[in-house]
């Protein structure tokens, strides 16, 4: 057995990375949807396709609070924050904000408590 056969690289140059992560769904587009009409001033994030998961956006409001989902493709999201009247933004060009940071850290404690 080669090296590449004993990681899964084969599998892994595949049409998609993704091996451990479940495919974005419909609940996962009507969350971010949702999260974006019941706050103010959402602007999405989109995260890259990994070797572990697919395609992901994060919404984050005025205040830093912040969800993210699967999104499948970053056509889609950007369908969406264009629907909404919402900017779109590819992470790895801008960051996130320093205010979803800050919110986080903030609500630290009860983050941890959902989990």
């Amino acid at each position: 057995m080669g090296w590449r056969d004993r990681f899964g690289l084969r599998k892994a140059n595949r049409k998609s990375k993704t091996r451990f992560d479940r495919a974005s769904e419909d609940s996962d587009i009507k969350a971010l949807i949702e999260f974006a009409k019941s706050r103010v001033g959402v602007e999405f994030y989109v995260e890259p396709e990994t070797f572990a998961t697919t395609t992901t956006a994060v919404a984050v409001a005025t205040d830093g609070e912040w969800i993210r989902r699967r999104c499948g493709s970053p056509n889609v999201i950007r369908k969406v924050a264009r629907k909404l009247a919402a900017p779109a933004y590819d992470v790895h060009a801008v960051g996130y904000p320093q205010r979803m940071r800050d919110w986080s850290a903030r609500n630290k404690r009860r983050l941890s408590l959902d989990e």
